[in-house]
């Protein structure tokens, strides 16, 4: 009988060590209600269709109303919520006649990057208007302008975008436009482009602690700034075919970064507004940005889960508590250009509902919910 007792009992232990390991392992499901990430990237994309344009005065549609959409769209497709996709073309629809005049002109990166809206509609719905209208703004971001400066014109002879700044917005602005234009045509030019630029700013701009300036010019590490080069270099992973050349070293800068960001994890899980510094305050719209790489890296194989994980999950169980009861992130940075002053950083607004928040979370919801 003691040999039985004994049996039963190594049985039942072996059995528990292994659903503890199984459960240790699983982090991006088994959220609480108020985390559900399928939930959660309904409410806020739903959010979207409440609010009115975000605009750059005569300039068009701003770029953050643009993210917000395209991850929107994004989420629907993940989610197959055919009334999300309706109503995201319903509100798109009107471009094409009585907001006609609310397309951004194709002279700026920011500007740009709005193709990568029309370009994805048209991979959901193969209407030909959606490409007419979308690839211009990935083929333009490679003409260059008749008025171009010296700058530009020093970049494109380089086989750069003439749009070229070394401010790390870009990396993310135009990597999904040319993204989106590769699969749209299937023509490798569009993500070796991306590509190329993206070790350009590695290059260049990357510091030892895998971090980034916000431009060469003004040595602080803004957390939304250095998110948008965590979000470039994962979409360029992910687009990127596994035998490109230059796959290696946006994986090399990408695992670079993410390694020093887990130093900079604060007390609610997420980043500050100035990433190496204790005392500044949280920022979510970048500690979004993070969240998201950090997901994409483990379910992709890029980090390792039981390293980042447990620190991906955290951040957006993080992110969630800063959500309102509108669906809108709060203790967003305000759209930021750069400056040479440390307390400019500090002392910059910080506002709820803006788009720079409000399209990151949807991201990470999707990616919560990719295979």
């Amino acid at each position: 009988m003691k040999r039985d007792y004994r049996f039963i009992y190594l049985f039942v232990v072996g059995v528990f060590v292994m659903t503890s390991t199984i459960t240790a392992q699983d982090y991006f499901s088994n959220f609480p209600v108020r985390a559900n990430p399928k939930t959660v990237g309904k409410k806020v994309s739903s959010r979207l269709m409440e609010t009115k344009h975000q605009l750059y005065g005569d300039r068009g549609i701003h770029y953050a109303e643009v993210c917000t959409w395209y991850g929107a769209l994004r989420f629907a497709e993940m989610t197959n919520d055919q009334e999300l996709i309706k109503k995201l073309r319903e509100r798109f629809e009107l471009l094409f006649h009585l907001e006609k005049d609310l397309l951004p002109p194709p002279i700026h990166v920011d500007q740009n990057m709005f193709g990568c809206l029309p370009l994805k509609l048209y991979r959901m719905t193969k209407d030909e208007r959606y490409k007419e209208l979308g690839l211009p703004y990935a083929d333009t971001q490679w003409i260059l302008p008749e008025k171009a400066n010296d700058e530009e014109r020093k970049w494109h002879k380089k086989g750069y975008s003439w749009q070229t700044r070394l401010w790390i917005d870009d990396m993310y602005m135009i990597t999904i436009v040319q993204a989106e234009a590769y699969h749209v045509t299937g023509d490798k030019k569009y993500i070796n482009r991306a590509a190329k630029e993206m070790v350009l700013y590695l290059d260049e701009i990357q510091r030892e602690n895998g971090l980034f300036y916000h431009a060469p010019d003004v040595p602080f590490y803004w957390g939304r700034g250095d998110g948008w080069m965590a979000v470039g270099m994962t979409e360029l992973l992910f687009n990127l075919p596994e035998n490109d050349p230059n796959r290696q070293r946006i994986l090399k800068g990408y695992r670079l970064m993410m390694e020093n960001l887990k130093k900079y994890v604060n007390e609610d899980g997420l980043w500050n507004q100035l990433i190496d510094e204790k005392d500044c305050w949280t920022e979510t719209s970048g500690s979004a940005m993070f969240t998201y790489a950090m997901i994409q890296g483990v379910k992709n194989g890029w980090l390792d889960k039981d390293e980042y994980g447990p620190i991906a999950r955290r951040a957006w169980l993080g992110l969630c508590n800063y959500l309102d009861d509108n669906n809108d992130l709060m203790e967003v940075c305000i759209g930021t250009g750069k400056k040479n002053s440390h307390q400019y950083y500090l002392d910059r607004p910080r506002i709820t509902g803006d788009y720079h928040g409000q399209a990151p979370i949807i991201w990470c919801a999707y990616a919560l919910l990719s295979e």
